[in-house]
């Protein structure tokens, strides 16, 4: 045998040795992709919790009222739209706001969600006359849907109770109160919204 052939013949061996040892390396990772053929799966349901607000989607025009004051003894009235959207996947609802008038104009930003470790909704709204989210955790009340959330004032400290409810087919109703420390409980704004 001619030298040569033979030293080519042991490179030729080696290369192959060094393939078939890395050939499992680089093929396995193919081979998994090209003999599976992928499955579709099935989206997970949203929770029968989410399923239960979707009498929120759509869009509503809508009108804040404000109670009688100094400042408005007739009161004072928002007009606005907003409009409400499942999020991925269902696990969420969205609402974008917008209203204007004589109490002045607010846009803002709700996300909604079910949180199954604290059995509770959560509720993130984002506005743009404030920094940052206030985070509320509501619960059905029998029909009421009712929100609440504490936010630190300097040494006091505010809370606030959302409740909305469906009180007839595309019509909503939502009134939000809020207290300060040990002050009573008061009305601050009134929504009655009516679906597009």
């Amino acid at each position: 045998m001619n030298p040569r052939m033979k030293t080519k013949s042991g490179n030729f061996m080696a290369l192959l040795s060094v393939l078939a040892l890395s050939l499992p390396i680089f093929a396995a990772p193919h081979a998994e992709v090209s003999l599976v053929s992928p499955q579709p799966q099935a989206k997970p349901k949203p929770s029968p919790e989410m399923e239960r607000l979707h009498f929120y989607l759509g869009e509503w025009d809508y009108t804040e009222s404000y109670p009688k004051s100094a400042a408005a003894p007739d009161g004072a009235k928002n007009t606005g739209l907003y409009t409400s959207k499942l999020g991925p996947g269902g696990n969420s609802l969205i609402n974008t706001f917008h209203s204007q008038g004589p109490v002045g104009d607010f846009e803002g930003l709700l996300i909604i969600t079910w949180d199954a470790n604290e059995k509770a909704y959560k509720c993130y709204v984002f506005g743009g006359d404030f920094p940052g989210a206030i985070i509320e955790t509501g619960q059905f009340e029998g029909d009421v849907l009712v929100f609440r959330a504490e936010i630190p004032m300097g040494g006091a400290t505010m809370k606030m109770r959302n409740v909305t409810q469906l009180v007839a087919p595309g019509e909503i109703k939502t009134e939000q109160y809020v207290t300060v420390g040990t002050k009573p409980e008061k009305l601050l704004v009134t929504v009655d919204a009516k679906k597009k």
